[in-house]
């Protein structure tokens, strides 16, 4: 049994395979790159900039009750950009997204995807904890969003993976609900980078009997993905 088997079967998932790609490019074109260009220095200075500004950052009344700010952590190259809602208290202690059972489970989401944590981005909507783990405000969501749209900007991503209802409802701008977002590409932001919505995984946690749906929406992001680097493949050999 391969590795990404063994995940699979530890998710209750079934295994994906991935379907035949045409030419004109190699195997490596099904496959994410599993070493990343490294990133300008012009790049690298512009996140710099972007992750102090959010360290202190005094937007919303969020940084009166902090610990610290929650960027995000990741691959700057990254074509997979990974975003929830919120930090939770773990995240605001460690000044990390997506730690302890939560981050475990999608650590072992996006490996069976075959995007190992290292390789994707992964970011909040808001950058700061809310009190009690409470729903973000408007006003809040107001505040920080135009930080995420800047890291996308930097960043790139070919595909946007959003995680719960109201990750997805607020980089959507709507109150659909969930069940009616997922299974549907999206776009987000200036650039119309495409979107797709599944369950948070806090969420198939406590309901792991959706994690059948969630593998779903991994499949459909995974689709799009090899969609896009085709898309690429093809136009560089035009």
């Amino acid at each position: 049994m391969s590795r990404r088997e063994r995940y699979l079967e530890a998710l209750g998932l079934e295994a994906w395979r991935a379907r035949a790609v045409s030419p004109p490019s190699s195997s490596a074109a099904s496959a994410p790159a599993e070493a990343a260009p490294e990133p300008s220095s012009d790049a690298s200075a512009a996140w710099e900039a972007l992750k102090a500004e959010v360290s202190g950052c005094p937007r919303c009344e969020l940084c009166r009750t902090r610990t610290q700010t929650v960027f995000g952590v990741g691959n700057h190259a990254a074509e997979l950009l990974v975003v929830g809602e919120a930090p939770g208290a773990e995240e605001d202690r460690a000044g990390e997204p997506f730690v302890g059972r939560a981050g475990q489970l999608l650590n072992s989401m996006l490996r069976a995807m075959g995007y190992p944590r290292n390789t994707v981005f992964i970011a909040n909507v808001l950058k700061c904890r809310p009190p009690g783990n409470r729903d973000p405000s408007p006003s809040e969501v107001a505040a920080c969003l135009p930080y995420l749209q800047r890291q996308v900007a930097l960043l790139r991503p070919r595909v946007i993976l959003a995680l719960g209802r109201i990750a997805a409802q607020n980089l959507l701008a709507t109150d659909t609900p969930i069940a009616q977002l997922r299974g549907r590409l999206h776009r987000f932001g200036a650039g119309a980078t495409p979107l797709v919505v599944t369950y948070h995984p806090a969420y198939l946690l406590r309901s792991p009997v959706e994690k059948r749906k969630a593998w779903s929406d991994l499949k459909f992001a995974r689709t799009e993905l090899e969609r896009a680097r085709g898309a690429l493949d093809g136009a560089r050999l035009a």
